[in-house]
């Protein structure tokens, strides 16, 4: 899945942010990822799920790095109901 790997970059309260997120490779029934891996600054960040339409991580993260991720993640898929629904959108 190299080429579903997506480039990000944010700022979260004035501190800027750059890497990028690889979806699993496991997925569910409808061929939608479980969790995507998210490293930022070269440093892994953790694997991020999305459940009831809220972002959650494995790792013990600030909330609003955790919704800043979920935010670039849901600019390239769309979130539908509590399932993130695959419509990928290559980086630009």
């Amino acid at each position: 899945m190299e080429e579903n790997i997506l480039d990000i970059s944010f700022e979260v309260e004035g501190k800027k942010y750059v890497g990028w997120v690889n979806p699993s490779e496991k997925t569910d029934e409808n061929g939608k990822p479980f969790s995507f891996h998210v490293v930022l600054g070269g440093v892994s960040f953790g694997y991020l799920s999305l459940n009831d339409c809220n972002w959650t991580i494995n790792e013990d993260r600030p909330s609003s790095l955790i919704e800043a991720v979920g935010y670039e993640i849901e600019k390239k898929y769309q979130c539908n109901s509590d399932e993130l629904e695959i419509l990928f959108v290559p980086n630009e």
